[in-house]
């Protein structure tokens, strides 16, 4: 289904100035002209109904009169079937027999947009019938049929997901998106919040699934056939990038555009957790142990040339070997050297 704009009825305030000066007339024909039948003077039928008639059905013009903010969109049906689209900011008249339709106006997902005035601290509000009364017993009007055509952030919850390693982990993904085709998002899916939210978690579980949570190595991330670097923790604006694909390429046709895609929580589960920090943990030190050897090789090397070099002492290999092992356990200890002094021969 295409969008249709309405354009051309910004005249809300005209009809609404003429709907209350013919209710004024309306009122004053049927006093004059009860006042006059009463005297029995003869007053025009046919007049009389008409203004009893626009008295008690008048009011159903106000239900055309529409006033939308900027941002904000009203999907028009006419006993059932599509009519149009009103956009943009200003006050409108249409058929007074059109209703706007939206299916996910009730629905909250806790994201920007969908805050609800129900959930407050203290009582809760009594639900009625058109409407709701809050803790201090005014009237609150029901949800907005209005459809909102700015961007909103969808935060997802955080979910459970194997990495192409299968350990679990915990990511939560933040969808900026808006509505671009109001007949498409309205008509074309049952709820199209809900439907956004279910792809984004579906989406999320298909691009975590190729990405090691941290560098492995003989891991393909890109699909090229070739081992790379990619992570989720090294990677991420590549993994939002293509999770921001994945969920375009599954709302476009609900006419959703998905602005931008952010991964704004990841972390192993809780179950393995202890276990992965521990092997982080080794791993780091591994890496110390080798720079520090490496380090103390080289600071080794070093010593020896210049001894050769200034001719301070001649070391034979067997000596060689001791100086060497000296300095090795003096530079790659974890605690400081403790100096032994050896007044004696070394043999």
């Amino acid at each position: 289904m295409k969008e249709k704009v309405i354009s051309g009825h910004k005249n809300g305030i005209a009809m609404m100035i003429l709907t209350i000066a013919l209710y004024v007339l309306a009122f004053f024909t049927v006093l004059a002209g009860g006042i006059i039948m009463d005297e029995g003077q003869e007053f025009s039928t046919i007049l009389f109904i008409a203004a009893i008639l626009y008295l008690a059905f008048g009011w159903i013009l106000f239900l055309g009169l529409k006033v939308l903010k900027p941002g904000e969109a009203l999907v028009l049906t006419l006993f059932g079937k599509y009519v149009g689209t009103l956009k943009g900011d200003g006050f409108f008249f249409v058929n007074p027999f059109c209703t706007a339709f939206n299916p996910a106006a009730d629905t909250k997902l806790g994201q920007s947009g969908d805050i609800s005035d129900g959930k407050k601290s203290g009582l809760s509000g009594i639900v009625v019938s058109g409407g709701q009364i809050g803790t201090t017993g005014e009237l609150k009007a029901g949800p907005s049929k209005k459809i909102s055509l700015k961007v909103m952030t969808l935060s997802n919850s955080k979910q459970k997901v194997n990495d192409i390693l299968g350990n679990p982990v915990e990511i939560a993904v933040a969808v900026m998106w808006k509505v671009t085709d109001t007949a498409k998002a309205v008509f074309t899916v049952d709820n199209y919040k809900e439907y956004l939210s279910l792809q984004c978690d579906s989406a999320v579980r298909n691009v975590v699934k190729l990405y090691p949570y941290d560098i492995t190595e003989n891991v393909d991330t890109t699909g090229d056939g070739q081992a790379d670097d990619g992570s989720l923790r090294g990677s991420t604006e590549v993994v939002a990038g293509k999770i921001r694909e994945e969920i375009q390429s599954k709302v476009e046709g609900a006419g959703i555009e998905i602005v931008d895609a952010r991964i704004t929580y990841l972390a192993y589960a809780p179950e393995i957790a202890a276990a992965m920090l521990q092997r982080q943990q080794a791993s780091a030190v591994v890496d110390a142990r080798k720079l520090i050897v490496d380090g103390a090789v080289g600071m080794v090397e070093m010593a020896l040339e210049r001894l050769n070099e200034k001719e301070i002492v001649q070391l034979d290999e067997e000596r060689k070997a001791a100086m060497v092992s000296n300095l090795l356990v003096v530079l790659c200890g974890n605690h400081d050297a403790q100096p032994i002094v050896n007044s004696g021969s070394l043999y």
